[in-house]
Protein backbone atom coordinates (compact mmCIF):
# COMPACT_ATOMS: atom_id res chain seq x y z
CA UNK A 1 0.00 0.00 0.00
CA UNK A 2 1.44 3.33 -0.95
CA UNK A 3 1.80 5.74 1.93
CA UNK A 4 0.54 9.30 1.90
CA UNK A 5 3.54 11.07 3.30
CA UNK A 6 6.19 13.68 3.13
CA UNK A 7 9.64 12.71 4.31
CA UNK A 8 11.12 15.33 6.57
CA UNK A 9 14.74 15.97 7.50
CA UNK A 10 16.27 15.43 10.88
CA UNK A 11 14.66 13.92 13.91
CA UNK A 12 11.04 13.95 14.89
CA UNK A 13 9.00 17.09 14.47
CA UNK A 14 6.31 18.73 16.77
CA UNK A 15 5.11 18.77 20.34
CA UNK A 16 1.77 18.24 21.97
CA UNK A 17 2.37 20.72 24.75
CA UNK A 18 3.63 23.33 22.34
CA UNK A 19 6.69 22.95 24.42
CA UNK A 20 6.45 24.36 27.88
CA UNK A 21 2.90 24.65 29.17
CA UNK A 22 1.78 21.05 29.02
CA UNK A 23 5.22 19.73 29.83
CA UNK A 24 5.03 21.53 33.17
CA UNK A 25 1.57 20.07 33.77
CA UNK A 26 2.77 16.59 32.86
CA UNK A 27 5.76 16.91 35.16
CA UNK A 28 3.53 17.99 38.02
CA UNK A 29 1.10 15.13 37.44
CA UNK A 30 3.80 12.52 36.98
CA UNK A 31 5.75 13.57 40.03
CA UNK A 32 2.80 14.08 42.36
CA UNK A 33 2.98 11.55 45.12
CA UNK A 34 6.57 10.52 44.43
CA UNK A 35 8.37 10.62 47.75
CA UNK A 36 11.96 11.75 47.30
CA UNK A 37 13.90 11.45 50.55
CA UNK A 38 17.00 13.09 49.13
CA UNK A 39 16.71 16.63 50.40
CA UNK A 40 17.65 18.55 47.26
CA UNK A 41 16.23 21.94 46.45
CA UNK A 42 16.51 23.28 49.96
CA UNK A 43 19.43 24.08 52.19
CA UNK A 44 18.38 22.12 55.26
CA UNK A 45 17.71 18.66 53.89
CA UNK A 46 19.83 15.57 54.56
CA UNK A 47 22.93 14.90 52.51
CA UNK A 48 22.40 13.43 49.07
CA UNK A 49 24.24 10.20 48.40
CA UNK A 50 25.35 10.31 44.75
CA UNK A 51 26.27 6.62 44.75
CA UNK A 52 22.73 5.79 45.80
CA UNK A 53 21.23 8.13 43.21
CA UNK A 54 23.25 6.53 40.42
CA UNK A 55 22.81 2.95 41.60
CA UNK A 56 19.05 3.28 42.13
CA UNK A 57 18.52 4.75 38.67
CA UNK A 58 20.73 2.14 37.08
CA UNK A 59 18.71 -0.61 38.76
CA UNK A 60 15.44 0.83 37.45
CA UNK A 61 16.40 0.29 33.81
CA UNK A 62 14.83 -2.91 32.47
CA UNK A 63 13.34 -3.72 35.90
CA UNK A 64 9.72 -4.49 36.69
CA UNK A 65 9.49 -1.13 38.46
CA UNK A 66 10.87 0.90 35.55
CA UNK A 67 8.78 4.11 35.63
CA UNK A 68 9.39 4.72 31.91
CA UNK A 69 8.19 1.33 30.69
CA UNK A 70 4.96 0.84 28.78
CA UNK A 71 1.90 0.66 30.98
CA UNK A 72 -1.59 0.65 29.48
CA UNK A 73 -2.92 2.78 32.33
CA UNK A 74 -0.46 5.55 31.43
CA UNK A 75 -1.27 5.69 27.73
CA UNK A 76 -2.52 9.29 27.69
CA UNK A 77 0.45 10.52 29.67
CA UNK A 78 2.91 8.69 27.42
CA UNK A 79 1.24 10.03 24.27
CA UNK A 80 1.40 13.58 25.58
CA UNK A 81 5.02 13.16 26.57
CA UNK A 82 5.87 11.72 23.17
CA UNK A 83 4.35 14.74 21.47
CA UNK A 84 6.36 17.02 23.77
CA UNK A 85 9.55 15.13 23.26
CA UNK A 86 9.22 15.14 19.49
CA UNK A 87 8.84 18.88 19.23
CA UNK A 88 12.03 20.61 18.31
CA UNK A 89 12.20 20.17 14.56
CA UNK A 90 8.71 21.47 13.92
CA UNK A 91 9.60 24.77 15.56
CA UNK A 92 12.97 24.89 13.83
CA UNK A 93 11.79 23.80 10.37
CA UNK A 94 8.29 25.25 9.92
CA UNK A 95 8.56 27.62 6.93
CA UNK A 96 8.60 31.14 8.32
CA UNK A 97 8.16 29.77 11.85
CA UNK A 98 5.24 28.02 13.51
CA UNK A 99 3.06 31.13 13.76
CA UNK A 100 3.34 31.87 10.04
CA UNK A 101 2.72 28.20 9.22
CA UNK A 102 -0.25 28.07 11.58
CA UNK A 103 -1.66 31.22 9.96
CA UNK A 104 -1.43 29.71 6.49
CA UNK A 105 -3.04 26.51 7.74
CA UNK A 106 -5.86 28.35 9.54
CA UNK A 107 -6.99 29.86 6.22
CA UNK A 108 -8.31 26.45 5.21
CA UNK A 109 -10.32 25.78 8.36
CA UNK A 110 -13.76 26.17 6.79
CA UNK A 111 -13.00 23.91 3.83
CA UNK A 112 -11.19 21.53 6.13
CA UNK A 113 -14.18 21.18 8.45
CA UNK A 114 -16.43 20.50 5.47
CA UNK A 115 -14.11 17.77 4.20
CA UNK A 116 -13.82 16.22 7.64
CA UNK A 117 -17.59 16.20 8.08
CA UNK A 118 -18.11 14.52 4.71
CA UNK A 119 -15.80 11.69 5.71
CA UNK A 120 -16.56 11.49 9.42
CA UNK A 121 -13.04 12.33 10.61
CA UNK A 122 -11.78 14.73 13.26
CA UNK A 123 -11.24 18.22 11.79
CA UNK A 124 -8.54 19.07 14.33
CA UNK A 125 -6.56 16.00 13.30
CA UNK A 126 -6.99 16.82 9.62
CA UNK A 127 -5.87 20.39 10.28
CA UNK A 128 -2.81 19.15 12.15
CA UNK A 129 -1.89 16.91 9.22
CA UNK A 130 -2.12 19.87 6.83
CA UNK A 131 0.04 21.96 9.17
CA UNK A 132 2.62 19.21 9.47
CA UNK A 133 2.65 18.13 5.84
CA UNK A 134 2.55 21.41 3.91
CA UNK A 135 2.49 24.25 6.46
CA UNK A 136 -0.73 25.35 4.76
CA UNK A 137 0.83 25.75 1.28
CA UNK A 138 -1.32 24.27 -1.53
CA UNK A 139 1.63 24.26 -3.95
CA UNK A 140 4.06 22.43 -1.63
CA UNK A 141 6.07 19.61 -3.19
CA UNK A 142 8.30 17.25 -1.20
CA UNK A 143 10.79 16.91 -4.03
CA UNK A 144 11.85 18.57 -7.28
CA UNK A 145 8.77 17.38 -9.21
CA UNK A 146 5.23 16.16 -8.44
CA UNK A 147 6.45 12.57 -8.58
CA UNK A 148 6.93 13.26 -4.88
CA UNK A 149 4.18 13.94 -2.34
CA UNK A 150 2.42 17.18 -3.28
CA UNK A 151 -0.25 19.68 -2.30
CA UNK A 152 -1.84 20.69 0.98
CA UNK A 153 -2.01 17.09 2.15
CA UNK A 154 1.26 15.88 0.54
CA UNK A 155 -0.27 12.96 -1.33
CA UNK A 156 1.79 10.64 -3.52
CA UNK A 157 0.58 10.32 -7.12
CA UNK A 158 0.00 6.56 -6.88
CA UNK A 159 -2.01 6.92 -3.69
CA UNK A 160 -4.02 9.74 -5.25
CA UNK A 161 -5.08 7.73 -8.29
CA UNK A 162 -5.12 4.13 -7.02
CA UNK A 163 -6.66 4.61 -3.59
CA UNK A 164 -8.33 8.01 -3.44
CA UNK A 165 -9.78 8.27 -6.96
CA UNK A 166 -8.14 11.62 -7.65
CA UNK A 167 -7.30 12.81 -11.15
CA UNK A 168 -3.54 13.16 -11.69
CA UNK A 169 -1.91 13.58 -15.11
CA UNK A 170 1.58 13.14 -13.74
CA UNK A 171 3.48 13.73 -16.96
CA UNK A 172 1.79 17.07 -17.61
CA UNK A 173 2.02 18.01 -13.93
CA UNK A 174 5.78 17.48 -14.02
CA UNK A 175 6.10 19.51 -17.21
CA UNK A 176 4.06 22.40 -15.83
CA UNK A 177 6.01 22.36 -12.59
CA UNK A 178 9.26 22.73 -14.50
CA UNK A 179 7.83 25.61 -16.49
CA UNK A 180 6.64 27.28 -13.27
CA UNK A 181 10.14 26.98 -11.85
CA UNK A 182 11.69 28.56 -14.94
CA UNK A 183 9.22 31.43 -15.18
CA UNK A 184 10.38 34.88 -14.12
CA UNK A 185 6.91 36.36 -14.67
CA UNK A 186 4.80 36.01 -11.48
CA UNK A 187 1.49 36.34 -13.33
CA UNK A 188 2.48 33.72 -15.89
CA UNK A 189 3.60 31.42 -13.07
CA UNK A 190 0.20 31.79 -11.41
CA UNK A 191 -1.57 30.90 -14.68
CA UNK A 192 0.61 27.80 -14.99
CA UNK A 193 -0.20 26.86 -11.39
CA UNK A 194 -3.93 27.10 -12.14
CA UNK A 195 -3.44 24.87 -15.20
CA UNK A 196 -1.53 22.37 -13.09
CA UNK A 197 -4.28 22.26 -10.48
CA UNK A 198 -6.81 21.39 -13.19
CA UNK A 199 -4.88 18.33 -14.31
CA UNK A 200 -3.44 17.32 -10.91
CA UNK A 201 -6.08 17.47 -8.19
CA UNK A 202 -3.49 17.23 -5.44
CA UNK A 203 -2.90 20.96 -6.04
CA UNK A 204 -6.62 21.76 -5.63
CA UNK A 205 -7.18 22.55 -1.94
CA UNK A 206 -10.71 21.16 -1.83
CA UNK A 207 -9.73 17.92 -3.58
CA UNK A 208 -6.58 17.55 -1.49
CA UNK A 209 -8.48 17.96 1.78
CA UNK A 210 -11.12 15.51 0.64
CA UNK A 211 -8.39 13.07 -0.41
CA UNK A 212 -6.68 13.27 2.98
CA UNK A 213 -10.04 12.79 4.72
CA UNK A 214 -10.81 9.82 2.47
CA UNK A 215 -7.50 8.25 3.40
CA UNK A 216 -8.20 8.66 7.12
CA UNK A 217 -11.70 7.23 6.62
CA UNK A 218 -10.24 4.23 4.79
CA UNK A 219 -7.53 3.68 7.41
CA UNK A 220 -10.00 4.05 10.28
CA UNK A 221 -12.16 1.37 8.71
CA UNK A 222 -9.09 -0.84 8.31
CA UNK A 223 -7.72 -0.46 11.85
CA UNK A 224 -10.78 0.53 13.88
CA UNK A 225 -8.68 3.02 15.87
CA UNK A 226 -8.03 6.67 15.12
CA UNK A 227 -4.48 6.72 16.43
CA UNK A 228 -3.46 3.86 14.15
CA UNK A 229 -5.23 5.47 11.20
CA UNK A 230 -3.28 8.69 11.72
CA UNK A 231 0.02 6.84 12.17
CA UNK A 232 -0.57 5.09 8.84
CA UNK A 233 -0.90 8.39 6.98
CA UNK A 234 2.88 8.63 6.79
CA UNK A 235 3.83 4.99 7.27
CA UNK A 236 1.26 3.44 4.96
CA UNK A 237 -1.46 0.97 5.87
CA UNK A 238 0.47 -2.06 4.70
CA UNK A 239 3.58 -1.15 6.64
CA UNK A 240 1.64 -0.55 9.84
CA UNK A 241 -0.19 -3.84 9.43
CA UNK A 242 3.20 -5.54 9.19
CA UNK A 243 4.27 -3.91 12.46
CA UNK A 244 1.05 -4.96 14.19
CA UNK A 245 1.34 -8.59 13.08
CA UNK A 246 5.00 -8.70 14.06
CA UNK A 247 4.15 -7.32 17.50
CA UNK A 248 1.36 -9.82 18.04
CA UNK A 249 3.32 -12.66 16.46
CA UNK A 250 0.44 -13.64 14.20
CA UNK A 251 -0.01 -14.44 10.54
CA UNK A 252 -3.04 -15.41 8.53
CA UNK A 253 -5.94 -13.48 7.09
CA UNK A 254 -7.70 -12.21 10.19
CA UNK A 255 -8.65 -8.56 9.58
CA UNK A 256 -6.27 -6.12 11.26
CA UNK A 257 -9.15 -4.25 12.88
CA UNK A 258 -10.27 -7.45 14.59
CA UNK A 259 -6.74 -8.01 15.94
CA UNK A 260 -6.55 -4.43 17.20
CA UNK A 261 -9.89 -4.78 18.94
CA UNK A 262 -9.12 -8.20 20.40
CA UNK A 263 -5.86 -7.04 21.96
CA UNK A 264 -6.90 -3.47 22.78
CA UNK A 265 -3.89 -2.35 20.77
CA UNK A 266 -2.81 1.28 20.48
CA UNK A 267 0.03 2.92 18.59
CA UNK A 268 1.53 3.98 21.91
CA UNK A 269 1.83 0.32 22.86
CA UNK A 270 3.53 -0.53 19.56
CA UNK A 271 5.95 2.33 20.04
CA UNK A 272 6.79 2.07 23.74
CA UNK A 273 6.55 -1.69 24.17
CA UNK A 274 9.13 -2.49 21.51
CA UNK A 275 12.91 -2.31 21.85
CA UNK A 276 16.01 -4.03 20.47
CA UNK A 277 15.46 -6.86 22.97
CA UNK A 278 11.68 -6.73 23.47
CA UNK A 279 9.15 -7.54 20.74
CA UNK A 280 12.23 -7.41 18.57
CA UNK A 281 10.64 -8.10 15.18
CA UNK A 282 8.14 -5.29 15.60
CA UNK A 283 10.88 -2.93 16.78
CA UNK A 284 13.09 -3.73 13.81
CA UNK A 285 10.23 -3.13 11.41
CA UNK A 286 9.09 0.06 13.10
CA UNK A 287 12.57 1.53 13.32
CA UNK A 288 13.67 0.31 9.92
CA UNK A 289 11.63 2.50 7.58
CA UNK A 290 14.50 4.95 7.13
CA UNK A 291 12.37 8.04 7.75
CA UNK A 292 10.40 9.51 10.62
CA UNK A 293 7.29 7.35 10.19
CA UNK A 294 7.50 5.94 13.70
CA UNK A 295 7.04 9.36 15.31
CA UNK A 296 4.44 10.73 12.91
CA UNK A 297 1.48 10.36 15.27
CA UNK A 298 3.29 12.31 17.99
CA UNK A 299 4.00 15.14 15.58
CA UNK A 300 0.38 15.27 14.48
CA UNK A 301 -0.75 15.53 18.09
CA UNK A 302 1.80 18.25 18.64
CA UNK A 303 0.54 20.12 15.63
CA UNK A 304 -3.00 19.95 17.00
CA UNK A 305 -1.79 21.73 20.12
CA UNK A 306 0.11 24.32 18.10
CA UNK A 307 -3.01 25.10 16.10
CA UNK A 308 -5.06 25.31 19.31
CA UNK A 309 -2.61 27.78 20.79
CA UNK A 310 -2.61 29.76 17.55
CA UNK A 311 -6.35 30.27 17.92
CA UNK A 312 -6.57 30.63 21.70
CA UNK A 313 -3.25 31.92 23.05
CA UNK A 314 -0.93 33.23 20.38
CA UNK A 315 1.31 34.96 22.88
CA UNK A 316 2.01 31.65 24.58
CA UNK A 317 2.74 30.01 21.23
CA UNK A 318 5.17 32.80 20.40
CA UNK A 319 6.86 32.43 23.79
CA UNK A 320 7.34 28.70 23.41
CA UNK A 321 8.48 29.02 19.81
CA UNK A 322 11.19 31.45 20.87
CA UNK A 323 12.37 29.06 23.58
CA UNK A 324 12.24 26.06 21.27
CA UNK A 325 14.34 27.74 18.60
CA UNK A 326 16.88 29.32 20.94
CA UNK A 327 19.07 26.21 20.84
CA UNK A 328 19.47 23.06 18.79
CA UNK A 329 17.36 21.18 21.35
CA UNK A 330 14.37 21.78 23.62
CA UNK A 331 16.64 22.60 26.54
CA UNK A 332 15.38 26.16 26.97
CA UNK A 333 11.80 24.89 26.90
CA UNK A 334 12.74 22.50 29.70
CA UNK A 335 14.59 25.20 31.65
CA UNK A 336 13.90 28.80 30.54
CA UNK A 337 16.65 31.20 31.49
CA UNK A 338 14.28 33.52 33.37
CA UNK A 339 13.01 30.68 35.57
CA UNK A 340 16.15 28.60 36.11
CA UNK A 341 18.97 28.97 38.60
CA UNK A 342 22.34 29.32 36.87
CA UNK A 343 25.67 29.26 38.67
CA UNK A 344 27.62 32.47 38.21
CA UNK A 345 30.79 31.71 40.19
CA UNK A 346 32.55 28.66 41.68
CA UNK A 347 31.17 29.45 45.13
CA UNK A 348 27.64 29.10 43.73
CA UNK A 349 28.46 25.52 42.78
CA UNK A 350 29.85 24.85 46.24
CA UNK A 351 26.69 26.19 47.87
CA UNK A 352 24.54 24.00 45.59
CA UNK A 353 26.62 20.96 46.51
CA UNK A 354 26.20 21.75 50.21
CA UNK A 355 22.44 22.08 49.73
CA UNK A 356 22.09 18.86 47.75
CA UNK A 357 20.96 20.78 44.66
CA UNK A 358 24.04 19.33 42.93
CA UNK A 359 25.71 15.99 43.63
CA UNK A 360 29.26 14.85 42.82
CA UNK A 361 29.70 12.36 40.00
CA UNK A 362 30.53 8.89 41.31
CA UNK A 363 33.35 7.06 39.54
CA UNK A 364 32.09 3.52 39.18
CA UNK A 365 32.45 1.94 35.70
CA UNK A 366 29.93 -0.70 36.73
CA UNK A 367 27.28 1.98 36.18
CA UNK A 368 28.04 1.87 32.45
CA UNK A 369 29.50 5.38 32.38
CA UNK A 370 32.54 7.10 33.84
CA UNK A 371 33.71 10.72 34.17
CA UNK A 372 36.42 11.61 31.69
CA UNK A 373 39.65 13.04 33.16
CA UNK A 374 39.13 16.14 31.01
CA UNK A 375 36.16 17.31 33.03
CA UNK A 376 37.20 20.54 34.72
CA UNK A 377 40.38 20.89 32.62
CA UNK A 378 40.04 24.71 32.67
CA UNK A 379 39.53 24.86 36.45
CA UNK A 380 43.16 25.83 37.07
CA UNK A 381 42.63 29.00 35.04
CA UNK A 382 40.10 30.01 37.70
CA UNK A 383 42.23 28.76 40.61
CA UNK A 384 39.70 26.02 41.27
CA UNK A 385 40.01 22.23 41.68
CA UNK A 386 38.77 20.20 38.67
CA UNK A 387 36.57 18.07 40.92
CA UNK A 388 34.32 21.09 41.51
CA UNK A 389 33.01 20.68 37.97
CA UNK A 390 32.31 16.97 38.32
CA UNK A 391 28.73 17.36 39.49
CA UNK A 392 25.15 17.38 38.20
CA UNK A 393 21.61 17.89 39.41
CA UNK A 394 20.40 14.67 41.08
CA UNK A 395 17.80 14.27 38.32
CA UNK A 396 20.47 14.58 35.64
CA UNK A 397 22.76 12.09 37.41
CA UNK A 398 19.89 9.62 37.73
CA UNK A 399 18.99 10.02 34.06
CA UNK A 400 22.59 9.55 32.96
CA UNK A 401 22.84 6.37 35.03
CA UNK A 402 19.53 5.04 33.73
CA UNK A 403 20.59 5.67 30.13
CA UNK A 404 23.97 4.07 30.64
CA UNK A 405 22.35 0.99 32.17
CA UNK A 406 20.17 0.63 29.08
CA UNK A 407 23.24 0.93 26.87
CA UNK A 408 25.18 -1.56 28.98
CA UNK A 409 22.36 -4.10 28.89
CA UNK A 410 21.54 -3.68 25.20
CA UNK A 411 25.05 -3.02 23.88
CA UNK A 412 26.94 -5.64 25.86
CA UNK A 413 30.09 -3.50 25.87
CA UNK A 414 32.76 -3.65 28.57
CA UNK A 415 33.87 -0.05 28.12
CA UNK A 416 31.67 2.58 29.82
CA UNK A 417 30.36 5.69 28.13
CA UNK A 418 32.63 8.66 28.80
CA UNK A 419 31.12 11.81 30.27
CA UNK A 420 33.28 14.74 29.14
CA UNK A 421 31.41 17.69 30.63
CA UNK A 422 29.02 18.31 33.51
CA UNK A 423 28.20 21.43 35.54
CA UNK A 424 29.95 24.74 34.92
CA UNK A 425 29.65 28.24 36.28
CA UNK A 426 29.53 31.25 34.00
CA UNK A 427 33.15 32.12 34.66
CA UNK A 428 34.17 28.61 33.54
CA UNK A 429 31.89 28.92 30.51
CA UNK A 430 33.66 32.15 29.58
CA UNK A 431 36.99 30.31 29.69
CA UNK A 432 35.66 27.81 27.15
CA UNK A 433 34.46 30.41 24.68
CA UNK A 434 37.17 30.86 22.09
CA UNK A 435 38.81 27.49 22.71
CA UNK A 436 35.71 25.34 22.21
CA UNK A 437 33.55 26.15 19.16
CA UNK A 438 30.57 24.40 20.79
CA UNK A 439 30.67 26.67 23.86
CA UNK A 440 28.03 29.38 23.71
CA UNK A 441 28.52 32.94 24.89
CA UNK A 442 24.85 33.07 25.85
CA UNK A 443 22.85 31.01 28.34
CA UNK A 444 24.36 27.54 28.69
CA UNK A 445 22.43 24.73 30.33
CA UNK A 446 25.74 23.43 31.66
CA UNK A 447 25.65 26.38 34.08
CA UNK A 448 22.45 24.96 35.57
CA UNK A 449 23.63 21.39 36.20
CA UNK A 450 20.94 19.94 33.95
CA UNK A 451 23.27 19.09 31.03
CA UNK A 452 26.13 16.71 30.38
CA UNK A 453 28.15 15.61 27.34
CA UNK A 454 29.01 12.06 26.33
CA UNK A 455 32.04 11.35 24.13
CA UNK A 456 31.21 10.05 20.67
CA UNK A 457 33.68 7.19 20.96
CA UNK A 458 32.17 3.75 21.39
CA UNK A 459 33.61 0.31 21.91
CA UNK A 460 31.72 -1.06 18.92
CA UNK A 461 28.72 -0.49 16.67
CA UNK A 462 26.43 -2.41 18.99
CA UNK A 463 27.17 -0.02 21.85
CA UNK A 464 26.65 2.95 19.53
CA UNK A 465 23.25 1.59 18.39
CA UNK A 466 22.22 0.94 21.99
CA UNK A 467 23.14 4.50 22.94
CA UNK A 468 21.13 5.85 20.02
CA UNK A 469 18.13 3.83 21.15
CA UNK A 470 18.46 5.19 24.70
CA UNK A 471 18.74 8.76 23.44
CA UNK A 472 15.75 8.45 21.15
CA UNK A 473 13.55 6.64 23.65
CA UNK A 474 14.19 9.11 26.47
CA UNK A 475 13.75 12.09 24.17
CA UNK A 476 10.44 10.61 23.02
CA UNK A 477 9.44 10.54 26.68
CA UNK A 478 10.46 14.21 27.11
CA UNK A 479 12.95 13.17 29.80
CA UNK A 480 15.82 14.53 27.71
CA UNK A 481 16.65 16.26 24.49
CA UNK A 482 20.01 15.97 22.80
CA UNK A 483 22.21 17.51 20.14
CA UNK A 484 24.92 15.79 18.12
CA UNK A 485 28.14 17.79 18.31
CA UNK A 486 31.40 16.98 16.48
CA UNK A 487 32.96 15.10 19.39
CA UNK A 488 30.16 14.59 21.90
CA UNK A 489 26.43 14.14 22.42
CA UNK A 490 25.06 17.07 24.40
CA UNK A 491 22.19 15.92 26.65
CA UNK A 492 19.83 18.09 28.69
CA UNK A 493 17.50 16.51 31.25
CA UNK A 494 14.02 17.84 31.94
CA UNK A 495 12.25 17.96 35.31
CA UNK A 496 10.78 14.58 34.40
CA UNK A 497 14.15 13.05 35.19
CA UNK A 498 12.99 13.15 38.81
CA UNK A 499 11.05 9.95 38.14
CA UNK A 500 14.36 8.13 38.01
CA UNK A 501 15.44 9.17 41.50
CA UNK A 502 13.61 6.34 43.21
CA UNK A 503 11.65 6.60 46.42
Amino acid sequence: MAAVHRERPGRAVAARAAGGTLLIAIAAAVLAGIVIGLGFGGGDGPDVDPDRVAADASALARSDSDPLAWDRSRREELEARAANGSSHVIYAKSPGGVIASAGRTARWRERLEAAAERRGVDPDTLEAIVFLESAGRPDAIAGPTPEAASGLAQILPGTATDLLGMSVDLERSISLTRRIGRSDDPERARRLERRRARIDERFQPRAALDGASAYLEFALDRFGAEDLAVASYHMGVGNLETVIRAYLGVSGDEPTGALVDEHGLSYAQLFFDTAPDRNRDAYRTLSGFGDDSSTYLWRVRASEEIMRLYREDRDELDRVARLATAKATLEEVFHPEDDTEAFEEPDDIREALDAGELVPLPDDPELGWAPDPRIGEHAADLDQPPDLYRALRPEALATLSYMAALVRDLGGADEPLRVTSAVRDRSYQDELVGSNPEATQSYSLHTTGWSFDVLRDYQNDRQARAFQFALDRLSSLAVIDYAVEPHAIHVTVSELGRQLLGE
